[in-house]
């Protein structure tokens, strides 16, 4: 295991409580892990706690099995090969991007000759798309560019480990995922293992092998986009991951098959291990995600429309069924439907995911 974060709690001095506390997450040597959460739930702290920056109150981070951090040892960072990509990059405004990227090359162990470095600030300029910009300065470069010069920066020391905290958050909307897309390509072609904090769950899905979900210092689910979709550990990932809501339901057992009762109708031909945990007749909350929902005029339950935002090729109509429960649905945006009109609907739920109702 290259990367092996066990039962970590970190501490802000003076204070009691824990900003991360009991995470634990693994990650192999060419893999990228994504921490995302809300504001203050302890990502970015954990993200520093592996570089270094942060004190480790209990548990003991591990890079390629060797212990850098614990309650008893604190490797300190420029010990333990790391390299960072921070929100607004860092650069040095006085130097060309290539002295920029050779900068951390100056003190890396044994020191490179002259053309050692060159040779290296050539390598990864092309790695990251940049070549022949060496002689440039930074307020020459768009956003996009400034943010690969960081990146080229940060991998050309060759570190063991790569952190990049929010390194898009600085960037237009439509920029973010396509770069994401793209520093995802660099980071497997140069074989980097690194370790991302984002807020955008579609920078995400976009860069991550593994995601893990944060909230209140704790790691709620550390997996690949999919299974967190369709497969949410707890009801706080299930809230936080894609749109929906949660509507009352009832399981029940017909002739060896699961059938689930909710608002919208009966969903049957369940497969029974999605509730293991639910007795017959138990009160079930379901999750309804807005592409559980399709628009159909001649279905029997109709909803009326609240709000719609429109998406490009979609709108996210927010609806209310007769009986005051909401839901989400994803139309396509030649359905140009009315606020205040009703509309038939109908369930098409692939992966029922159902918690404890809650009172």
């Amino acid at each position: 295991m290259f990367l092996e974060v066990q039962d970590l709690d970190v501490r802000y001095a003076g204070t009691q409580a824990s900003a991360v506390r009991g995470v634990s997450l693994q990650l192999n040597a060419g893999d990228i892990g994504v921490l995302i959460g809300p504001s203050g739930c302890g990502k970015t702290t954990l993200l520093r706690a592996v570089a270094g920056l942060e004190q480790v109150h209990a548990g003991a981070i591990r890079l390629q099995g060797r212990v850098v951090g614990s309650a008893g040892l604190q490797l300190p960072p420029e010990e333990r090969r790391i390299g960072m990509v921070f929100q607004d990059y860092a650069l040095f405004p006085h130097l060309t991007v290539a002295r920029n990227v050779g900068f951390g090359l100056e003190y890396t162990k044994p020191r490179p000759s002259g053309a050692e470095r060159q040779d290296r600030v050539r390598e990864v300029l092309a790695l990251v798309g940049l070549e022949g910009y060496e002689g440039r300065y930074p307020h020459e470069l768009s956003g996009g560019q400034q943010q690969r010069v960081a990146l080229a920066r940060a991998l050309a020391p060759r570190p063991q480990l790569l952190l990049l905290d929010e390194p898009f958050s600085n960037l237009d909307v439509d920029l973010r995922e396509r770069l994401a897309h793209e520093v995802r390509t660099i980071l497997k072609a140069a074989q980097a293992t690194a370790l991302f904090v984002t807020h955008d769950q579609l920078e995400a899905f976009a860069i991550g092998d593994h995601i893990g979900v944060m909230h209140e210092g704790q790691l709620h689910q550390w997996a690949d986009a999919y299974t967190l979709y369709h497969r949410p550990a707890t009801r706080f990932v299930a809230d936080f991951i894609g749109h929906g809501v949660f509507a009352p339901a009832t399981v029940s057992e017909v002739n060896g098959r699961v059938v689930v009762q909710t608002p919208l109708g009966e969903l049957s031909e369940v497969n029974s291990s999605h509730f293991a945990s639910a007795r017959p007749g138990e009160g079930r909350d379901i999750l309804l995600r807005a592409d559980d929902i399709v628009h159909d005029d001649s279905a029997p339950v109709k909803a009326q429309i609240l709000r719609k935002a429109f998406r490009g090729a979609e709108f996210l109509y927010t609806l209310r069924l007769a009986n005051g429960q909401t839901v989400l649905a994803h139309v396509p945006s030649h359905h140009d439907h009315k606020i205040g009109e009703w509309i038939g609907i109908r369930p098409e739920v692939d992966h029922v995911v159902t918690f404890p109702a809650r009172d």
